[in-house]
């Protein structure tokens, strides 16, 4: 089982300030960068002091027929979330040490039962604002704390054939409900506070592998597969209730909360508006075809009925979402280890379009534009994206992703982010002799196009941002991480994330979001 918490720590006393005038911004932002540098000193500090331990990184195991998995395993212990399952590659380095647990599992391969918890704590202090609207974040000192319980279940029928099962609970508060940033800080969080804190369900799928060749390869062992090995070439089908990231767009240096970032457009590509409900799942299927070196994804989804809704449309011919992958799994640097994977989706729903909210305001039909206010209709909105990952040295590794959508269309399911691209650096801890700990720094840039903007320059909202008008800037993102594994399944670590420009608004911020987490794997 996996515990995720994010904590809110106890503000300081300039946090219970009002907020300050607009030309204090300046002030602010100064603080907030001397504080991201500080933060950035003590991460290559640690690693420093680490090394005067007498403790001896482990032996170099042989690299020759190391099996490497879909999503390239570099400098990282494999996330418990790790969706993809192993294709092979011979020059691959070996795989870091499996993540502990605090409690053992099934010793039988039929079976799987685990479980995990996540705690995110963040706060962030008062901050410059020439205006708010009802969907922005809140100027004054605030707090929160989010959860995500999950328990992970699993049967084996065979050697081709498998049913998965989860059940999760989450709940907490976010920051502004949610509202008032695209890269949101906690991608843990329900953005939906009026939703039921009960136990649901999660995931639910039927897993079927079609061997394509008789050799195999090694396979590790995850809550989204069972199998011990796998046929290096191969089908996987899959139908049931999911959530797309599971399966694409994913890289192991960013794209888990439990032991990584927290930033959703750094965990995820913000261009990518997945069919999703409001808890980040879908029902649909997906057909993923592994060759020695490259892997070829399909995925089909259901999407809601309203822009963030907890209610999917059941009728696949009206409301659809299409998500295509195609991965390379070879570096951009001779002799070191990468990965290129190239994401296109197209998503079909009943979205409104902002120019036509925009005319229906200019022509009075609406005091402000509102681009929920038409009749039943399908619109198509399509995007693609990029996602690079590259091994630097044994232990440090890099990834970058660029994102695009044709913005014209409401953003609908993910977050209102129309041009992303992001860059950033993970650690692995046996760099300074700690196994199972990591370390990440990353950086990001969100844009939206001129449509959206000028829906939210005249008062529009979105089902995330609305601050009653805009000046825009590009929402840019900095945030630093470190994990540190105490015993067993226990992590704990503080984050660090300074915004400027919240909401894609000049006249608001920067803002600085400290965070601590606590993980629990069961």
């Amino acid at each position: 089982m996996q515990l995720n918490f994010i904590f809110n720590l106890p503000p300081c006393a300039a946090s219970f300030h009002p907020p300050a005038e607009s030309g204090s911004g300046g002030r602010l932002g100064s603080v907030s960068c001397m504080v991201v540098v500080a933060l950035m000193l003590l991460a290559a500090v640690i690693p420093a002091a680490a090394q005067q331990t007498t403790q001896q990184p482990p032996p170099e195991p042989s690299l020759p027929g190391a099996p490497a998995p879909s999503s390239l395993h570099i400098a990282f212990p494999a996330p418990s979330a790790s969706p993809q399952s192993p294709a092979p590659d011979p020059i691959d380095p070996p795989s870091p040490p499996d993540v502990e647990t605090l409690f053992p599992h099934f010793q039988n391969t039929h079976f799987w039962l685990s479980g995990q918890a996540n705690f995110i704590f963040q706060f962030h202090p008062s901050f410059p604002a020439a205006y708010s609207g009802i969907h922005s974040l809140r100027p004054i000192f605030e707090s929160a704390t989010s959860r995500v319980v999950t328990v992970y279940t699993g049967v084996r029928v065979n050697n081709s054939l498998e049913f998965l099962a989860d059940v999760e609970e989450a709940g907490g508060l976010a920051l502004s409900s949610g509202f008032g940033l695209a890269g949101n800080t906690d991608l843990d969080i329900v953005r939906n506070p009026l939703l039921s804190k009960a136990p649901y369900f999660a995931r639910g799928m039927i897993h079927k592998v079609i061997a394509l060749s008789q050799d195999k390869v090694e396979n590790d062992r995850s809550f989204l597969s069972l199998f011990d090995e796998l046929p290096r070439r191969r089908l996987e089908l899959r139908l049931g209730k999911f959530s797309l990231p599971d399966f694409l767009d994913i890289n192991t240096v960013g794209s888990d909360t439990h032991y990584q970032f927290m930033n959703w457009t750094v965990d995820n590509n913000g261009a990518w508006d997945y069919a999703a409900d409001t808890r980040g799942y879908t029902v649909g299927f997906t057909a993923d075809y592994e060759d020695r070196n490259w892997g070829l994804r399909f995925a089909e989804g259901l999407m809601p009925v309203v822009a963030n809704g907890i209610n999917l449309v059941w009728r696949p011919w009206q409301a659809h979402a299409e998500n295509y992958e195609f991965e390379l799994r070879r570096g951009l640097m001779p002799k070191k280890e990468g990965v290129i994977r190239l994401l296109a989706y197209t998503n079909d729903a009943n979205m409104g379009l902002y120019r036509g909210a925009v005319a229906n305001f200019e022509d009075g039909l609406t005091p402000v534009p509102e681009i929920a206010d038409h009749p039943w209709h399908i619109t198509r909105k399509y995007g693609f994206g990029v996602n690079l990952q590259q091994n630097l040295t044994r232990y440090l590794a890099a990834f970058a992703r660029f994102g695009w959508d044709n913005g014209k269309t409401e953003s609908f399911a993910y977050t209102e982010d129309d041009q992303t691209i992001s860059a950033g650096l993970g650690a692995y801890g046996v760099w300074w002799h700690r196994n199972q700990d990591r370390a990440g720094f990353a950086l990001v840039s969100n844009g939206i196009c001129k449509d959206h903007r000028i829906y939210l320059a005249d008062g529009g909202s979105g089902f995330l941002l609305g601050d009653g008008s805009l000046s825009y800037g590009r929402e840019t993102i900095v945030e630093s991480y470190y994990t540190a594994h105490l015993w067993r399944g226990l992590y704990i670590g503080p984050d660090l994330q300074h915004i400027n420009n919240p909401g894609y608004n000049r006249a608001r911020g920067p803002v600085l979001f400290p965070g601590f987490r606590l993980h629990f794997e069961f």
